[in-house]
């Protein structure tokens, strides 16, 4: 009598050798922490727990509790969660569900002074995947690509880009996923909402059109140079100082610039010590040659600020 034992895996169909029905067509969402592996070892677990109860808490709260109620395949990633969901909801998803966490994790952070912050990547796509009830359900290309576009450096650069008082999530749609819930006019949400990047991921043979959508945005993140390199690097280095000072730098350049005038007189921006005079040299009417400034115009002004005039100024008019 031969020793039992378990029974092997049955063989799966090659790829390209007959036709087979598709799986189910899911709605998949994952989300991931920003900044999680930054924080002491022992908050790992606290952050790892509260990001389902805010998920479900957001879900609840933006009137389709039953996405996170029904969902498939759920799977927590440690610093983030995943799992499938009816694509006809997807709509709902978007928007109001991406504004409504928006608006949970800002509550969170008050109520939660002192403690970590959790700060959101949201990636969206749409496609068919295994859903039979089984252990390893929900693997698949669509899975695999939804994150990819979570880990995309476009999103990634979003957040890292964003202020950390008022951007809490930032988001990915697949194309698929913008075409079918958001151009179609099915979403609440205009097109213009959404900014197009091609989504890659370093060391990874992933180069796909994604869509970006923030719901609270800050900063210049509509300005496409954050989309590149230097804003991950910097962050990813920990040379989040460079980043804020690139901001202003570019606040300062955009701010409009303000010129000064006073014909036949002084225009002090400082403090002035001792006395000012100006003598203008009349070329004939009213146009004035050029002025002489005599004293020192740095300092509060003591003595006489008005213009000191020798001679007759119509002298020459008579």
């Amino acid at each position: 009598m031969s020793p039992s034992r378990p029974d092997l895996p049955e063989a799966s169909a090659q790829p390209y050798s007959r036709s087979r029905p598709l799986p189910p067509y899911r709605g998949i969402v994952a989300v991931d922490a920003k900044d999680f592996t930054g924080y002491p070892a022992i908050e790992h677990g606290a952050i790892s727990q509260a990001i389902p109860r805010l998920l479900q808490t957001s879900f609840e709260r933006a009137g389709i509790a039953e996405v996170w109620a029904e969902r498939r395949f759920p799977d927590s990633t440690g610093d983030g969660y995943v799992f499938g969901f009816d694509p006809a909801k997807m709509p709902f998803v978007i928007h109001p569900w991406l504004s409504t966490l928006q608006d949970v994790l800002t509550e969170f952070h008050l109520h939660s002074t002192g403690a970590v912050r959790i700060r959101l990547r949201v990636s969206l796509h749409i496609g068919p995947l295994p859903d039979a009830g089984q252990e390893y359900d929900g693997n698949g290309t669509p899975r695999n690509d939804t994150h990819r576009l979570l880990d995309s450096r476009p999103v990634k650069a979003m957040l890292a880009a964003s202020s950390a008082n008022i951007t809490q999530v930032a988001a990915i749609l697949s194309d698929r996923c913008y075409q079918d819930a958001v151009v179609s006019g099915y979403t609440g949400r205009h097109p213009d909402h959404f900014l197009q990047v091609p989504a890659t991921v370093e060391g990874k043979q992933f180069d796909q059109a994604a869509w970006l959508y923030v719901p609270a945005p800050s900063g210049n993140l509509y300005d496409r140079r954050i989309l590149g390199d230097r804003v991950v690097e910097d962050h990813e280095s920990g040379n989040t100082q460079r980043a804020e000072d690139s901001r202003r730098a570019a606040g300062r350049a955009a701010a409009p610039q303000v010129q000064y005038r006073a014909d036949r007189g002084n225009i002090n921006r400082g403090t002035v010590y001792g006395g000012q005079s100006v003598q203008n040299v009349e070329t004939g009417g009213d146009y004035i040659g050029g002025d002489y400034v005599g004293g020192n115009k740095a300092g509060t002004v003591h003595g006489n600020q008005g213009d000191t005039v020798h001679g007759d100024k119509h002298e020459g008019r008579r």
